[in-house]
């Protein structure tokens, strides 16, 4: 089974994003501890994607995978986009920037968002990009427990459920990081 290194400690994403990549004969690594990821100094998921994927890459030698995902809301003009985890500023946790989310949204009915992820994977070999966005709207209170970030709040109409309803092999089949992943695992295994 070949190994890539994905850059990010957080458990969620990397338990989600390891099945996955067991379809692909895959086995996601954590980062190691000692690898110092760059600020995220990137005005778009693409670039802060090739930053932490070309940094991960040289730091370890090995292939490594990064991803930059967030949330754009309509009404708010796409934010938080590339400040999702970080929207309700220095110390941002899941349940700050969702009381913060709702509170910018109000009562307003212009509830319509998506997840949007870019994914970069480099290696020696070369260097793959792929993404994907997943349609939704964010709900008035959270619901369900599953997943982590702002999935309590979003909506997905067609399942009709919010992404923390779902199962993580339903998150898995329809999410835009599951989606995004098998394209750029795809791409790498033929290029």
């Amino acid at each position: 089974m070949r190994e890539i290194v994905l850059a990010t400690r957080n458990a969620g994403k990397l338990a989600e994003m390891g099945e996955i990549a067991q379809e692909f004969g895959v086995r996601l690594l954590p980062l190691p501890a000692a690898v110092e990821m760059p600020e995220e100094t990137g005005r778009t998921f693409l670039e802060n994607a090739r930053l932490k994927a070309r940094a991960g890459s040289a730091s370890t030698g090995r292939p490594v995978i990064a991803d930059d995902s967030g949330l754009e809301v309509d009404f708010l003009s796409g934010a938080p986009g590339v400040y999702s985890a970080r929207f309700s500023g220095e110390g941002a946790t899941d349940e700050r920037n969702n009381a913060l989310l709702l509170e910018r949204l109000g009562e307003t009915r212009q509830r319509g968002a998506r997840f949007r992820a870019v994914l970069v994977l480099s290696s020696p070999e070369g260097e793959w990009t792929a993404q994907d966005e997943w349609e939704g709207e964010i709900l008035r209170e959270a619901r369900g427990t599953g997943g982590f970030g702002y999935d309590p709040l979003f909506y997905v109409p067609a399942l009709g459920r919010a992404s923390a309803e779902l199962s993580r092999e339903e998150k898995s089949r329809h999410s835009h990081r599951g989606k995004a992943l098998r394209r750029l695992l795809a791409l790498a295994a033929h290029a």
